[in-house]
């Protein structure tokens, strides 16, 4: 399996999901691709903006991409393990266009406003364009993946996307060093990163929503544009992840997801409210 890098030139980026764009990239199902991204509103420090190729387009988050895996299908299952991601040593938290928060970021911690937490770098933005023709926005989470800002998705991490369109044009950005469930102010600690993803093509797994298999959990995602909507699609994707990766019926499923699931909001600001369920590996014996 090789292993790619994309050099953080504007060439390799842009700021919108359409399935028109031109691949910068083709790639081997197995590969591995290392890329550089400023962050969510494209700037590399305070004051400092990267410049778009297309800045009447790429309006959006900063993306790297697309990236073309060879032979992928639409309907089959583009599986993305997040290798790595590692963070500079600036991040900011904004909160509307008057307010922001600065952040220092070294050896792990997030130091701002006499305040430190630990890190925990995750890509915000993952994934494919609709199969729609023409320009999407990067803002909300589709099935497809986008910008689904769930804080889970660290290293170790791979979230599994239905492929919508042949080649999969995979992209991602979105570089966040710390987040909490909900993103409530509408951002988390947005920074410049480096990570490195693998993609791999799946056959034996037919998906409508994502998932995702961290060190120690399974999670379901749904995105709505209600709450109760989107907490049923997460439901409802882990009870028949349940049944396959348990053995289990469907009523049995339901019951033990009701004493054993954690049914979380992953972001409320994206325009399409998140909610991930979640299925710890210690949660039956």
């Amino acid at each position: 399996m090789a292993l790619h890098e994309l050099p953080l030139e504007a060439e390799f980026l842009h700021g919108y999901f359409s399935q028109e764009l031109e691949p910068v990239l083709e790639i081997e199902p197995g590969d591995s691709v290392r890329f550089s991204v400023p962050n969510a509103g494209w700037d590399l420090a305070a004051g400092e903006r990267f410049q778009a190729s297309n800045p009447e387009l790429d309006r959006g988050h900063a993306l790297a991409g697309p990236i073309a895996v060879r032979g992928a299908r639409a309907g089959q299952t583009l599986a993305v393990r997040v290798d790595d991601v590692e963070v500079g040593a600036w991040g900011v938290t904004i909160t509307d266009d008057d307010h922001a928060v600065h952040w220092e970021l070294a050896a792990g911690v997030g130091r701002a406003l006499g305040r430190e937490l630990d890190l925990a770098p995750f890509l915000g933005v993952i994934g494919m364009p609709p199969p729609s023709p023409g320009v999407h926005s990067t803002i909300p989470p589709r099935r497809w993946g986008g910008n689904i800002d769930c804080k889970e998705l660290v290293a170790g991490a791979t979230l599994f996307l239905p492929v919508p369109v042949d080649g999969a044009l995979f992209s991602a950005g979105d570089g966040h060093a710390a987040q909490g469930d909900g993103e409530v102010c509408g951002t988390a600690i947005e920074a410049p990163v480096t990570a490195q993803v693998t993609l791999d093509v799946r056959d034996d797994m037919a998906l409508d929503w994502p998932i995702a298999r961290t060190e120690e959990a399974w999670l379901t995602f749904g995105f709505d544009e209600r709450l109760d909507g989107a907490a049923q699609i997460a439901v409802d994707s882990m009870i028949a992840l349940m049944q396959r990766e348990l053995d289990l019926g469907p009523g049995d499923a339901l019951a033990l997801a009701s004493v054993g699931v954690d049914v979380r909001v992953t972001q409320i600001v994206n325009g399409l409210v998140g909610v991930h369920a979640v299925l710890r590996d210690d949660a039956f014996r």
